[in-house]
């Protein structure tokens, strides 16, 4: 959300955005099941909410490259963009390459995501409303997750390898001493479980497609203890419908190593309560500069906050729509050009073999008997078409 909605903006200012993106998206592209905080969307996915936003930047000019970055070069302007297969200059760099959740890595955990298993209570949370769930991780992400998913579960399951928490001391007190939630010290979750739903079709549907992937809902995790001496093959199954993998972030900032200012985590820092990096005309929105809220409207505004940013910027330096630029400077010559060919010779641009008067535009001179005419661009090219001028330009 935030490069798409920093796009949007840039391009409803006049300038030329370029997304550079792999097709596959970020986290909320690969979110299967209904986006259902996001004020004024009703009943659809994370990749339904991305196809909007890119249909609407499309809409107002945004140009999209489907392809990954390589290399990026901040150290003179223009700063240099390399894909695996082209190269851009650019004026002005808005970052919005997220941070990925932390996964376990176990069996089932890749198959349920989106079908029980998640990295985001906020998020998901509502959709397991009086529903056993679980929740793994020891710190502050942990306890918050389970304080929030406590207040609507059935139940909150918290799952810690240690047998102590490295949250702070008044978050873990109120995980401790809350009646809904119940920890389970030095365990370790070996797989997540799901069963098949079946897929139900109207009846009214003509064709059914028979390549359709099963949906998988989750049902149970299997844990184990990691105390000394206990059997590793020694396993423990708790039923529940929704499981919160809560063990931090990874900001995806390995491109920008060296060239700018990063926070001890690798989350980018901004500074003067803006969306500006430590490079001139380098801005950063959403998740990559943002621990705290990870949220796809909160990456949203902060992607239109990092487009209003650089546009002030880019006007500050006198950079402006270099098409437009090039095109007006155009305009001129050929002006200068016509005005310098009136003294010279007459000639009437559609006086020819066959655009005789066709869309002349002309206005009778006060004091004068000879018609003033008047030329609009598509006159000057025509003009300049019959003469040759502006064919050095």
């Amino acid at each position: 959300p935030a490069g798409l909605a920093a796009a949007i903006y840039a391009a409803r200012a006049g300038l030329r955005p370029v997304v550079v993106a792999p097709p596959f998206g970020g986290q909320l592209m690969g979110k299967g099941v209904d986006v259902e905080n996001y004020p004024g969307l009703l009943d659809m996915t994370g990749p339904g909410v991305v196809q909007l936003m890119q249909k609407q930047a499309k809409s107002f000019g945004t140009l999209f490259e489907e392809d990954s970055v390589v290399e990026v070069d901040l150290s003179s302007h223009p700063f240099v963009v390399r894909t695996n297969h082209s190269t851009i200059n650019t004026h002005s760099l808005i970052i919005a390459t997220g941070a990925d959740s932390r996964w376990l890595g176990v069996p089932g955990e890749h198959k349920l995501r989106g079908g029980g298993v998640s990295t985001c209570a906020t998020c998901d949370g509502f959709l397991f409303r009086d529903k056993p769930v679980v929740v793994v991780g020891g710190g502050d992400t942990a306890m918050e997750d389970a304080l929030v998913l406590a207040r609507t579960s059935s139940s909150v399951t918290l799952i810690h390898r240690r047998d102590s928490f490295r949250a702070s001391h008044a978050l873990a007190q109120r995980v401790l001493n809350h009646p809904t939630i119940t920890v389970r010290w030095n365990t370790s979750v070996v797989e997540f479980k799901g069963t098949e739903v079946p897929i139900e079709y109207d009846d009214d549907e003509d064709e059914v497609d028979m390549d359709q992937e099963p949906i998988y809902r989750l049902s149970s995790v299997l844990i184990r203890s990691t105390s000394e001496g206990a059997d590793p093959n020694e396993h423990e199954e708790i039923s529940c419908d929704g499981a919160f993998v809560a063990i931090g972030h990874e900001p995806n900032t390995n491109l920008f190593n060296g060239q700018l200012a990063m926070e001890s985590t690798g989350y980018l820092e901004t500074f003067n309560s803006s969306t500006a990096c430590s490079v001139e005309g380098v801005y950063a929105a959403g998740d990559v500069a943002d621990h705290v809220y990870r949220q796809a409207i909160t990456s949203a505004g902060s992607g239109a906050m990092a487009s209003l940013d650089a546009e002030r910027w880019l006007s500050t330096m006198g950079y402006g729509n270099e098409e437009e630029e090039a095109e007006a400077a155009l305009m001129a010559e050929l002006m200068s050009s016509f005005e310098d060919s009136k003294g010279e010779a007459a000639y009437n641009v559609y006086d020819n073999d066959d655009m005789s008067h066709v869309g002349r535009k002309e206005s009778t001179a006060k004091g004068g008997d000879e018609p003033e005419v008047e030329l609009d661009q598509d006159d000057l090219l025509k003009w300049a078409s019959a003469t040759g001028v502006g064919s050095e330009l």
